[in-house]
């Protein structure tokens, strides 16, 4: 019986491994975004915030993904894709909103709210809700079909443990170079020194080129996420027009392939993200308005 379980558990094993290849580039993606929701907070909080957003992608794993992605693969299998195109949305959104600020434009709201670490988590983990959606699907339709429930949860059970410890061990690591840096600074060694005091100086520069990474990765797998599932629901355009951008340039090789159809994808998530971001200031500037007239007909009434 020993010798059947351990058979069992080196296939789950190795169809995790191999499925949890397939989700690489959304991993990489999850990690380059998650240390801008750091930014902003006392140092002393930086691992606890890091620790409360790993739990959070853990349930949003555990008690939404993975129950709901078998419900839905099993009994509404139709539904997914439309699931995928609100969640990409949501990327382009936000990473269209970042590319505004890159110009200088805020929104009134956010500017009158400081940022404190409920927000900052709060946000964090809505995002990886969407990127942790995308890699567990992936991997889900990457598992064998024959695979029973019960092999299915464990090898989905491995790849979500190991992609969240993956993501934010790295995460962590991070957002605390610039410590190690400064205690390099205090070694006796004036060449360890100096190697703690360029750690620390390059740090500013490092955060500024994750937050472009990370907003970059939100356009691609957000473009990516609303194309190929438009294609499959009710508008192949987009998906066609990108099939034609690759194909024209198929003979450079594969990742000359793969770098045009990310940059198609982003500059398609900007377009889309910049259009939903000016539906919801539009949504938001009419609002208000409409409060004060409410505010004002309740005042007439009781006068």
């Amino acid at each position: 019986m020993s010798v059947g379980l351990l058979a069992v558990v080196d296939d789950i094993l190795t169809a995790a491994l191999k499925a949890s290849a397939k989700t690489a580039g959304v991993v990489i993606d999850d990690a380059a975004v998650t240390p801008q929701y750091v930014r902003g907070i006392t140092p002393a909080r930086e691992l606890p915030v890091v620790w409360k957003i790993a739990l959070g992608s853990l349930v949003n794993k555990f008690v939404i993904i993975i129950p709901i992605a078998l419900l839905l693969t099993a009994f509404a299998p139709w539904v997914l894709p439309f699931l995928l195109i609100i969640g990409g949305g949501f990327l382009c959104y936000e990473g269209a909103e970042k590319v505004m600020e890159w110009f200088g434009a805020h929104h009134e709201i956010e500017d009158d709210e400081p940022r404190d670490e409920k927000k900052l988590v709060f946000g964090a983990i809505r995002t990886d809700l969407i990127l942790s959606t995308e890699i567990m699907l992936i991997a889900l339709t990457s598992l064998d079909p024959g695979f029973g429930l019960g092999m299915t949860l464990g090898a989905l059970a491995v790849i979500g443990l190991g992609m969240t410890a993956l993501v934010y061990g790295a995460v962590a690591l991070l957002v605390k170079i610039d410590d190690i840096g400064l205690r390099l600074m205090k070694s006796p060694s004036r060449s360890v020194r100096r190697a703690g005091a360029r750690v620390v100086a390059s740090m500013p520069a490092v955060f500024r080129v994750i937050s472009v990474i990370g907003t970059v990765a939100m356009l691609w797998v957000g473009g990516h996420l609303v194309i190929t599932n438009l294609a499959e629901t009710f508008w192949h355009g987009p998906y066609d027009l990108l099939h034609a951008i690759t194909h024209l340039v198929e003979a450079a090789g594969p990742v000359v392939v793969w770098i045009v159809d990310t940059a198609v994808s982003a500059v398609f998530g900007l377009v889309a993200g910049l259009i939903i971001v000016g539906v919801v200031m539009g949504v938001r500037r009419l609002l208000p308005s409409s409060r004060r007239e409410r505010a004002h007909h309740g005042a007439a009434s009781s006068e």
